[in-house]
């Protein structure tokens, strides 16, 4: 009980606080809109010019090869050839899986399944919530 009580007042401060800032919101929002524009002094100052860049440096040159100084790149070695052929694999003969035989499976009696109750779909009648009944005519 105390928790539900709990629970619907901070519910309802919740409400008023986020409430009361989007008011506050609004508020600041419509003065800013109905604000006229600043009087600007006349004169603008203007901002300094930017200085040149300083040059880039140059790339240097590299050295150029006089004459046939250069060495040859290595050769890769060539692998032997084999001189002999390859036996042929040898057959491997596989054996027949076997079937599983099918069973026949005797069928479920009926009362093995336990009775579920009914769910009933009248509303019972609560005497505190019914109206009195009617008075007998004599």
């Amino acid at each position: 009980m105390a928790s539900s009580v709990r629970r619907s007042l901070m519910t309802a401060l919740l409400v008023a606080v986020i409430t009361m800032s989007s008011m506050s919101i609004s508020l600041a929002a419509r003065n800013l809109l109905q604000t006229s524009v600043p009087n600007l002094p006349g004169n603008i100052p203007n901002l300094p010019k930017p200085t040149a860049l300083p040059p880039l440096p140059t790339i240097p040159t590299l050295p150029s090869i006089q004459g046939n100084n250069v060495p040859p790149l290595p050769t890769i070695p060539t692998l032997p050839q084999p001189s002999t052929t390859l036996p042929p694999l040898p057959s491997i003969s596989i054996p027949k899986i076997p079937t599983v035989p099918q069973m026949n499976l005797p069928p479920l009696p009926a009362t093995s399944l336990p009775n579920f109750p009914s769910i009933p779909t009248t509303m019972p009648s609560i005497p505190f919530f019914s109206p009195p009944p009617s008075p007998s005519g004599n």
